[in-house]
């Protein structure tokens, strides 16, 4: 796609260099998921863009798909992380924030699935803000380990949380930093980037994720049932808590995408258009076809791409 052809190849060229004393540490090139629960049907790549291709530098996105729980009170989690760019280790990071998000939100499953069942969209958004402010506080004391600036030793955060129960079509986006929430209805694509530091109070404020003590109330409150306002959670380094609950409707395609892939989908009406013919269908691609889809060209964009995108039947 573009006035001319891409400027790197198509297919990559080189590897990373690897470190025999830590082989764990290096990223595959590629990385696809797919799944299929009640309604939805999830296809989810992340590949190293042409630029790191060409130079033989690992891939700083992340993906990580996993499900907490089974049967209909199951809860799906893509996260997706994108680390600094000409950072040394910015794959690490990307990584260990997915990693550590997914452990906060298995560790929370069942007041998370009551809360998205129950649309209390309030206690999501308090409750997701403080765990991701926590998993961001675990880089920051990282860094200082290190003795690396906290601006370096960060990464973007964005994920879904998608219920299995098949009557629930509540979904839940939530993250920190670049990229894209767009939502293909009707043939035509709706970006759905909530502003930064949004907040849908509706519900109220809620306690207790992350196992966190009960707050001691004084002994005259007038109202002990009522709980009280928690602080907010640190801002993280890389931007302000973004998230967004919505309700899909059949036919609907959700995509989370890292900036790889939103830039151009923004500023190429091309890629837009043919992601939104061959991604508008009823029956979702395979896994080998949302590959080629996601990896289409387009000249000027060359970083990581990754997507996550779910089909509504």
């Amino acid at each position: 796609m573009g006035d001319e052809p891409p400027t790197y190849e198509a297919e990559p060229t080189t590897l990373p260099v690897a470190d025999p004393e830590d082989l764990r540490d290096l990223v595959p090139d590629t990385v696809l998921e797919g799944a299929r629960y009640g309604t939805l049907t999830l296809r989810a790549v992340s590949l190293r863009g042409d630029a790191a291709r060409y130079r033989g530098e690992p891939r700083r996105d992340a993906l990580l798909a996993v499900r907490f729980g089974t049967g209909d009170s199951a809860l799906i989690l893509i996260a997706v992380a994108t680390g600094q760019r000409a950072v040394p280790g910015a794959h690490r990071v990307a990584r260990e924030l997915c990693e550590w998000i997914a452990g906060a939100v298995g560790s929370n499953q069942q007041r998370l699935t009551e809360d998205i069942h129950t649309a209390n969209r309030g206690a999501l958004s308090s409750g997701l803000n403080r765990l991701t402010g926590r998993a961001y506080g675990r880089l920051r004391a990282g860094a200082t380990v290190r003795g690396l600036a906290p601006a370096d030793h960060t990464a973007s955060l964005r994920c879904l949380l998608l219920p299995a129960h098949p009557a629930c079509r509540t979904r839940v986006f939530f993250g920190v930093g670049d990229g894209g929430l767009f939502r293909l209805r009707d043939g035509v694509w709706q970006d759905l980037e909530p502003e930064g530091g949004e907040r849908d109070t509706v519900g109220g404020p809620v306690l207790g994720y992350g196992g966190r003590p009960p707050v001691q109330r004084p002994s005259h409150d007038p109202n002990p049932s009522r709980e009280p306002n928690p602080a907010p959670a640190p801002a993280p380094a890389h931007g302000p808590f973004r998230f967004r609950a919505s309700v899909a409707r059949p036919g609907d395609t959700l995509l989370l995408c890292s900036a790889g892939l939103a830039d151009p989908l923004r500023g190429e009406a091309a890629l837009a258009g043919r992601l939104a013919e061959r991604w508008g269908t009823a029956e979702p691609p395979g896994l080998a076809a949302f590959l080629a889809d996601a990896q289409t060209g387009v000249k000027g964009y060359a970083d990581d791409r990754t997507a996550a995108a779910v089909w509504e039947a």
